[in-house]
């Protein structure tokens, strides 16, 4: 009787540390760096760089306020939310831009003639040399930070739906022509289902050099915003509040990337080897 009871105990063990390793492992890195960068502000003794500890309190302050008090306490969800809509309203005007754009210019040769020169022309650009004509442009405030984001976003969505459509195995067209399929049909039922798979990886792209870009975007003069936080921080000669914006555009850029990695495992769960 023992026995019986103890072999389903024993048998779970295995399966119960796999899920704790999955995640532990993860953590392994981060901790690591928390230690050296402890270890290294303490042996070299600058006051440049603040301690881990420190910024973890301004942290604390700058979401719940109750330390410093300064104009900086309990402003995390307002700065938080300014990002999130710039960073949001560049990331989607690009994808319903740059999408139907790849599409057209990965299955139509006069448009891509037409279009793709000039495309790789300005590719090369960096996103901060269009900071000038962006205040000109739109002036400043959040639309030139919203049309820089864009900027940054628009190259990776256009440029792997592209790919994804120039993929696309011509016997899969032999076989839908075959089967009576043309036209509009043959673009929905096998160009857009092949493609997406690229499709996603430019769209997860696009949302990381979003939120990459935001800095740079609030650097426009806009008030609010985490961007603007670091560049106050920065003038302020305040390091722990520069990291601690680092720290919140990280820990954001990556929960909302694991929304978009589970979107894809949805849309992508009949190609296993698509799975992220």
């Amino acid at each position: 009787m023992d026995s019986t009871v103890e072999l389903p105990m024993k048998m779970a063990r295995p399966g119960s540390w796999l899920r704790i390793k999955s995640w532990l492992t993860p953590l392994i890195v981060p901790l690591l760096l928390l230690l050296g960068w402890h270890a290294g502000v303490k042996v070299s003794g600058t006051q440049l760089i603040p301690l881990p500890k420190e910024v973890g309190l301004m942290l604390y302050d700058f979401a719940f306020g109750g330390i410093y008090d300064d104009a900086f306490s309990e402003t995390l969800p307002l700065h938080l939310w300014k990002s999130v809509t710039r960073v949001y309203g560049g990331f989607f005007a690009a994808a319903l831009v740059g999408i139907p754009l790849g599409l057209l210019i990965g299955r139509i040769k006069l448009i891509r003639d037409l279009l793709d020169p000039t495309l790789q022309l300005l590719r090369p650009v960096p996103v901060t040399a269009w900071l000038p004509l962006s205040m000109i442009f739109f002036g400043i405030g959040p639309n030139a930070a919203i049309f820089l984001v864009f900027l940054g976003a628009f190259y990776p969505i256009v440029f792997n739906t592209i790919f994804g459509v120039k993929a696309v195995d011509n016997r899969l067209f032999e076989a839908a022509l075959m089967l009576g399929c043309s036209g509009s049909s043959l673009f929905r039922q096998v160009v857009l289902p092949a493609a997406i798979p690229s499709i996603l990886n430019g769209l997860r792209l696009g949302h990381g050099f979003a939120w990459i870009l935001i800095v740079v975007g609030e650097m426009t003069g806009v008030p609010e915003g985490l961007g603007a936080v670091i560049m106050d921080g920065r003038m302020l000669s305040r390091t722990d509040l520069v990291i601690a914006g680092m720290v919140v555009i990280g820990i954001v850029g990556y929960a909302t990337d694991r929304v978009l990695v589970a979107i894809n495992n949805r849309l992508l769960k009949w190609s296993p080897q698509h799975h992220v």
